[in-house]
């Protein structure tokens, strides 16, 4: 079969590379007042600036696909998991200004805003898809927790930098509310048996929920104390060790960009233990070690990925796309 135009094939799941980097970023630049002679702030910056320029081009591309493709841009909104992968455009903006925002600059507000509209655009239509039954049973996988959860989670993060802590308390508890309503709708489909080979990948986001939710909780209320945010630690653990004991279960895939559905939750658990060390008296070493270990497998999966570029197979051979 004869390949499409590589437009056609530009996947909306490369947007999980910036979404990775920024809250790696992120990661660094709390590990910054840990008084290292590793330039951390610096890191951070040159992480944060390569997500965002990134983040730029693959928006670009993108538009460029809807405008040359509409009929595939409506295919993949329509689509259950490309239609929930739309939503990391929005979580990689927020996550800007969560990293660059400043507070009450009318410019920030308005692309935040901006933003949580398009992410609640493709949380109502996944959750009322998955409260009305019409949801296909192969396309519960944990990527549906993106468009809403993120979107509360992140959101609030969000409006927190930019100086609207009531608002970012709110769209947290819809966070937290939209990841009740959807955990055990995915965890029931992934105790059920094995997802179909193409989405194992995107296991890593089982991972996220509780991670961000961590991490929210210290950006939006930072007076609580550290073993408030252990508990969330606590219950990071869970799925962790979910994904870890389905281990060749999803090792055996060939690397794709899925696999970057792990690069957000480590880092995001990387910043709550960070946020740990600061308030509680765990040694400096402990924050060290999680942000090693999120830059380490952040860096693998960018190495992974340059190698699917340089040899052509960064894009999917065929876009088939169909709607349920």
């Amino acid at each position: 079969m004869k390949k499409s135009p590589w437009l056609d094939r530009f996947p909306v799941g490369l947007f999980a590379i910036p979404v990775g980097l920024l809250a790696l970023a992120g990661a660094w630049r709390r590990a910054a007042t840990f008084g290292w002679t590793l330039p951390a702030l610096a890191i951070a910056d040159a992480i944060a600036w390569s997500g965002a320029v990134l983040l730029g081009v693959l928006m670009l591309l993108y538009l460029l696909k809807s405008l040359r493709y509409p009929h595939v841009f409506k295919s993949e909104f329509a689509h259950p998991l490309t239609g929930s992968l739309m939503a990391l455009v929005s979580v990689a903006l927020l996550l800007c200004a969560v990293y660059f925002g400043e507070l009450r600059h009318a410019g920030w507000l308005a692309l935040v805003l901006a933003a949580l509209a398009w992410q609640g655009v493709i949380a109502v239509r996944i959750v009322a898809m998955l409260t009305t039954a019409s949801l296909p049973l192969a396309a519960v996988t944990p990527a549906l927790y993106i468009p809403p959860v993120a979107g509360g989670l992140v959101g609030g993060m969000a409006l927190n930098t930019l100086g609207y802590p009531g608002w970012a308390g709110l769209l947290f508890g819809m966070g937290i509310a939209s990841w009740a309503l959807l955990e055990v709708r995915v965890l029931n489909r992934l105790f059920e048996g094995v997802m179909p080979e193409p989405l194992r990948p995107t296991i890593g986001v089982e991972m996220a929920p509780p991670s961000v939710a961590t991490l929210a909780v210290a950006t939006i209320w930072p007076t609580l104390p550290a073993d408030v945010l252990i508990i969330g630690l606590g219950i990071c653990a869970g799925p962790i060790v979910a994904v870890i004991a389905r281990y060749k279960w999803w090792s055996a895939v060939p690397f794709g960009i899925g696999f970057w559905s792990f690069s957000f939750p480590m880092a995001a658990m990387a910043s709550a233990v960070i946020e740990v060390v600061r308030r509680g008296s765990w040694p400096a070493n402990v924050g060290g070690i999680a942000l090693g270990v999120a830059s380490l497998i952040i860096v693998f999966l960018s190495v992974k990925t340059l190698v699917l570029l340089v040899h052509g197979k960064l894009l999917p051979p065929f876009q088939n796309v169909k709607s349920p």
